[in-house]
């Protein structure tokens, strides 16, 4: 776990030092001490002009910052978070202008205390987004802060926050506050995160990689609360397996692999829909009503997808209300430099694909070709990793050398992990931000440039990704 902590207030005496130095100017100015002794020290505490403080405060500020004392503790509680496999973000709003050499000053102090890091970063202090925006690029998890500005910004992206306590923070009782590092530290080690809710709407039986995902997801209950897996609608012209068919074949092939891991499947899984929305189908069915019903109950339900989109887009349609209350993340079509999304997910059911995308629910897009393609792996990394570590793992290596549809194969992308994977910790994923593009009639995307934001996921750390995946599916719990 990652936990980002500020420098001044948190690390150091910044405000005791800050008015240590305010006072003795005072004296020097002329002595009329403070006037307001209810705001903070730059913002009217002495009766100095703009001008009489700018020239005091930018002339000596770095002076100050590098003769800041350590607050009581801090070092040895970082060090034992640190043993215990925490990792620790410095995040500090030095970069703001004030500083000759914000880093190397920053970090000769740091060294001076002792103070031990994973990683040293630097935002710009008068950017009350941007911390915010730094813990969610580093998945980390607390942020330890006296600013209650960037504290509600973070808490805003799902980061836990903890107030560090001043005299001149405590207009918001919103916050978690905290008064001193052992109390820091015994929060940090009591602190689970709270799950994210999440359902799995799934084609488990075609090919392997459903398998994998499922499992994968299973492995990860710490961090998942698992509402529902619904069963995702596929059919194989080729092999005579009709849409019915393949709603029986994934049911009972969630229900094998869910016992295997000793998940309670009572009220967990449901049968989706029977056919596309392409082909006229709009019927109602228990994994579309399951759908509807966790979105409404939960403030945040994200749906994790790795088949036709058929039955999310079917819940949009028959209750609209889901639609700010769900994130969707699909993997399907092709990345933006293909000329057509002719990918199994995505061409089973169009209709249902340009439904979810003109819904306007927050959507993620993991797209097969050039990104989720390059989750390659062999039979030998499998056969090294996973086989006889359990009755899944040898079931599961078999499935990928044979999955009963594309004959044997030695070497294939397991596809369907990367969306559990991203949920895992985006960090291993490079996102970008676009405008929602259109459906043409030959399933290529038409780029736009005034629709809703959806994210597209361009690059995938493979080495990450299946190092995790082997570690948990390895492991005997």
């Amino acid at each position: 776990m990652k936990i980002g902590v500020d420098i001044d207030n948190v690390l150091s005496n910044f405000n005791d030092e800050l008015l240590k130095e305010f006072l003795n100017h005072d004296k020097e100015l002329r002595n009329t001490g403070i006037i307001n002794k209810d705001v903070y020290i730059t913002r009217g505490m002495f009766d100095w002009s703009k001008e009489e403080f700018e020239e005091f405060y930018y002339n000596n500020i770095e002076r100050i910052a590098k003769k800041l004392d350590v607050i009581e503790e801090a070092p040895k509680y970082i060090k034992q978070l640190r043993e215990k496999g925490y990792e620790i973000y410095i995040i500090s709003g030095r970069d703001n202008g004030e500083y000759s050499d914000p880093y190397k000053m920053t970090s000769d102090w740091l060294d001076k205390y002792k103070i031990e890091y994973d990683k040293l970063i630097l935002t710009d202090a008068y950017n009350s987004l941007e911390k915010a925006e730094i813990c969610k690029e580093n998945n980390v998890s607390i942020m330890i802060d006296d600013s209650t500005r960037i504290l509600l910004e973070a808490q805003n992206e799902g980061i836990t926050a903890l107030l560090m306590d001043t005299p001149y923070n405590r207009e918001v009782d919103s916050l978690r506050r905290v008064h001193t590092w052992k109390e820091i530290y015994e929060f940090i080690i009591n602190y689970q995160k709270e799950k994210i809710n999440v359902i799995l709407d799934t084609d488990t039986y075609n090919e392997c990689d459903d398998q994998f995902a499922l499992a994968y997801m299973l492995k990860n209950q710490d961090r998942f609360n698992i509402e529902a897996i619904t069963v995702a609608p596929f059919s194989h012209k080729a092999k005579n397996v009709t849409v019915e068919e393949g709603q029986e074949l994934s049911y009972n092939e969630i229900l094998k692999i869910c016992n295997w891991l000793n998940f309670d499947t009572t009220n967990k899984v449901f049968k989706g829909s029977m056919n596309y929305i392409v082909n006229g189908y709009n019927e109602e069915n228990d994994a579309v009503n399951k759908i509807i019903e966790i979105a409404l109950k939960n403030d945040k339900t994200y749906i994790m997808a790795i088949g036709a989109i058929t039955n999310i887009a079917l819940a949009i349609k028959k209750e609209p209300k889901i639609i700010g209350k769900i994130e969707v993340i699909w993997l399907g079509g092709h990345s933006l430099l293909q000329d057509n999304n002719m990918e199994f997910n995505f061409k089973q059911d169009v209709d249902a694909v340009k439904i979810v995308f003109e819904s306007k629910a927050k959507l993620t897009i993991i797209p097969c070709k050039n990104v989720a393609s390059n989750l390659r792996t062999t039979i030998y990394e499998l056969n090294h990793y996973l086989k006889d570590k359990s009755e899944l793992c040898n079931y599961l290596v078999d499935r990928f050398y044979n999955d009963g549809y594309h004959g044997i194969q030695e070497r294939r992308v397991i596809w369907d992990i990367s969306v559990i994977a991203y949920m895992i910790n985006k960090e291993w994923f490079t996102s970008k931000e676009i405008s929602c593009p259109n459906i043409k009639d030959d399933t290529s995307y038409e780029l736009t440039n005034n629709n809703h934001k959806i994210t597209m996921i361009n690059l995938i750390d493979v080495n990450k990704v299946y190092t995790d995946l082997f570690q948990k599916l390895g492991e005997n719990k």
